[in-house]
């Protein structure tokens, strides 16, 4: 059995074609979206509004795919945004504060010491999950209230702002034309993509959000599993949370907590099983892409931020009410 499930990774590419219904539909999605908007809304196929796209989307990008991998494993991760946050906090914390002294140097450390605050959060998450047995919404619900009760007691319900240039260029800057935040939310799906496809971890992951008995019987470590994907989560969201600092040259713990819901709702867009064992990231990126252009849209014509959110939600309830009779038929 163990030789069996040795040669799966190596054959894992080919679950790339199974995702092609909702590779379609998404670019279906997105075409149609621009289409639209670029009948309705002056000013929408510019250099300028894609340049502007491309900075929004890679926040709720990362977001969404921390929250893709538990949905895959048959979880939740309720805390995203308040790790974030927390990362974002310790990056801002250690640059102005302990940090402040090393120059240029501090901005890299502080870097990776967010992404371990993030990794570390995802961690003990995992552990509590895989070792206790408690639910992950409860447990991520736990960690999002505990996280956000520390943000407020650090920051006594502030927040930190004012960041070194060099840091602020990872928010603002650009690469060869494209936008540093864009680039960095199309490496983390490209690893993902490989993580999810080309590797043993990934087929895991699947395997377990599939049936997470049969998932151990066969062999598989299955709290090995669960640790790494919300270790993983973490690490994304901690991320999210250098951008959002970057990006903003501010941070609070109630950065992007609107985004928490929309990052559930935008992986089952991208045909990602409420109930485990299914998601796509390439679907995912070009569902948030449409829903980008949604907002930017709307915002173009004149609507409020406030509603553009409102018709996402709408948007993806009636998607959601389409896709379960699917969804429970498979």
């Amino acid at each position: 059995m163990n030789k069996r499930l040795n040669k799966q990774p190596s054959t894992a590419g080919l679950r790339l074609g199974g995702d092609s219904i909702e590779v379609a539909a998404m670019t279906a999605l997105l075409i149609g979206s621009i289409g639209l908007f670029s009948l309705l809304a002056p000013g929408f196929l510019t250099a300028t509004n894609f340049g502007s796209m491309s900075m929004q989307l890679p926040e709720l990008g990362l977001l969404s795919l921390a929250m893709l991998l538990p949905i895959i494993s048959g979880g939740l991760n309720l805390s995203v945004t308040f790790t974030a946050n927390i990362a974002g906090l310790m990056t801002a914390w250690l640059v102005q504060g302990l940090l402040a002294g090393m120059g240029i140097l501090s901005v890299p450390m502080a870097i990776i010491a967010g992404l371990a605050v993030g990794a570390a959060a995802g961690f003990l998450i995992g552990v509590i999950v895989a070792y206790v047995g408690a639910h992950p919404i409860l447990v991520s619900l736990g960690a999002m209230i505990f996280l956000q009760g520390v943000g407020e007691f650090l920051t006594r319900g502030g927040g930190i702002s004012g960041m070194p240039e060099v840091f602020q260029t990872i928010g603002s800057g650009s690469f060869l034309g494209i936008p540093i935040p864009m680039l960095i939310f199309l490496a983390a799906a490209a690893g993902l993509i490989y993580i999810m496809h080309f590797t043993r971890t990934g087929f895991s992951i699947y395997m377990l959000g599939s049936n997470s008995r049969a998932t151990e019987y066969s062999g598989i470590n299955v709290k090995r599993v669960l640790i790494t994907v919300y270790t993983i989560s973490g690490i994304l969201s901690g991320l999210a949370g250098m951008v959002m600092l970057a990006r903003f040259n501010s941070v609070r713990v109630g950065h992007g907590e609107s985004y928490l819901l929309i990052t559930v709702l935008a992986c089952f867009l991208a045909g990602a099983n409420p109930f485990g064992g299914f998601g796509r990231v390439l679907p995912l990126v070009l569902g948030l892409m449409s829903l980008q252009v949604i907002a930017s849209g709307m915002n173009l014509m004149g609507a409020s931020q406030h509603l553009a959110t409102a018709v996402w939600g709408a948007f993806l309830i009636i998607v959601m009410a389409l896709r379960m009779p699917f969804i429970k038929q498979s």
